[in-house]
């Protein structure tokens, strides 16, 4: 059986790398990524998976940082233009991009894999010497650009699904393919995680592609992630002539500065590692009003979930003391957030024994060298879910350095040939389990 994967996902390689092109080439932030989980979810019906969609897979009160219904018509509407599938488009309007592609053979575990496939809010570098641009699959759309490799993840994963379909008469149980909207932000496995799909899965895992790793190189587990939260803090306060009579305002912009000035002033945590910033200060409407309006785009993180909740408590009395000392109303909208979560090292190690085993990998670690980092992961979400109802989960780190351009930087490309070994990994694990299963 190994062979047989090892030559048949071999044989895909190149059709796996055009489905990475084709999204890298239409690529689609956080929520409106219709075309590419459309074709996503086409492809999946057509290999003969049962295929989930948007509100089926999704709590609709825990979607974070959606974008208004005019931005997200007009992005349904490109997506058609630019090739979508309009059946299952048209199931997605409205903010509702998830995929999950089920295959259910027989007696055994319930095993899910998660494939992100969300496009970061930027340019791409339009350099003739890019090599998007050199081979032309740059981004055609100004504002979005895979610069953190999810176009690979969701190729991974149809590469996945082709894979498991092909030795079908293995499969001992049930897969959940799970194909997944805005990580960026950390906005879209909340509402997935608390939809109930999750809820009978024995194993999760999922991977991420690395630039400063180098292809051959995998980390089985994944425990660094920082816990976070993201919200957007609006402050409103009443205009008034600055020279004729500025004591008839409340100044906003001051209740802003005040409580950016404060926020960073939080002390930090002998608890572990905590985090504060603020992304954005946008206030004033001119140089002889006193301002009556200001938004700040803040985000707090923490080693741990109680970190984290302490970091967002103590900013919470921060921004509500600086509006009230101004004579301004507060306003608080979650924008997006992430759990700590922690890989289970026992189902790492079965990952490191499966990832001995594929000649793709050179380099085969259970655990990163340290656990430092700064990063989160709304995997976590999905993660924390699984590991609640008595399941194990796992993440993993994939080497696909190419040139060491760094994530989300308009420069950024991997290397497609480190595809194939994700795919022989998730794919030989899934079997991996069901042969070792015990109910």
């Amino acid at each position: 059986m190994h062979e047989k994967i090892n030559d048949f996902v071999n044989s895909i390689e190149e059709k796996v790398i055009n489905y990475r092109r084709d999204f890298h080439k239409y690529a689609e932030s956080a929520w409106t990524e219709y075309r590419t989980a459309s074709l996503i979810a086409r492809r999946l019906t057509d290999l003969g998976y049962d295929v989930k969609i948007g509100k089926e897979v999704m709590n609709v009160a825990d979607r974070m940082g959606v974008p208004s219904e005019a931005v997200l018509e007009r992005h349904y509407q490109r997506a058609l233009a630019q090739g979508a599938d309009v059946e299952f488009a048209e199931k997605m309007r409205g903010g509702f991009p998830a995929v999950v592609g089920i295959l259910k053979n027989g007696e055994g575990p319930v095993i899910a894999m998660r494939f992100d496939f969300d496009a970061v809010d930027m340019k791409e570098n339009s350099s003739p010497d890019h090599r998007p641009v050199k081979e032309g699959f740059a981004s055609v759309n100004d504002e979005a650009m895979h610069s953190c490799g999810h176009d690979g993840h969701a190729s991974i994963g149809l590469g996945v699904a082709e894979t498991l379909m092909q030795v079908k008469d293995q499969v001992k149980g049930t897969v959940k393919l799970i194909f997944q909207h805005a990580e960026e932000g950390v906005r879209g496995a909340k509402s997935i995680a608390t939809s109930g799909i999750l809820d009978d899965v024995d194993y999760i895992y999922a991977g991420h592609l690395g630039s400063g790793s180098p292809k051959g190189a995998v980390v089985c587990s994944r425990d660094n992630f920082l816990a976070t939260a993201k919200f957007d803090a609006f402050f409103t306060g009443a205009p008034a002539h600055a020279g004729g009579k500025p004591e008839g305002g409340h100044n906003a912009m001051l209740a802003a500065a005040t409580a950016v000035l404060n926020l960073y002033a939080i002390p930090r945590h002998s608890g572990g590692s905590t985090r504060i910033n603020v992304g954005r200060l946008n206030a004033g409407t001119g140089r002889n009003v006193i301002c009556p309006n200001a938004h700040l785009a803040i985000e707090t993180r923490g080693e741990t979930s109680a970190l984290q909740e302490h970091m967002y408590n103590y900013a919470m009395k921060v921004l509500e003391n600086s509006a009230a000392m101004h004579g301004c109303k507060l306003e608080i909208v979650a924008m997006g957030g992430a759990s700590s979560g922690k890989s289970d090292r026992d189902f790492a190690a079965i990952g490191k024994k499966v990832a001995d085993t594929i000649e793709d990998f050179n380099l085969v670690l259970e655990a990163p060298p340290s656990n430092a980092g700064g990063g989160s992961e709304d995997f976590s979400y999905m993660m924390e879910r699984v590991q609640k109802h008595g399941g194990k989960a796992t993440f993993f780190g994939i080497g696909a350095d190419l040139g060491g351009w760094g994530h989300h930087t308009a420069e950024f490309d991997l290397d497609e040939s480190a595809f194939k070994g994700a795919i022989k990994l998730f794919s030989l694990l899934a079997l991996h389990l069901m042969d070792n299963w015990e109910a």
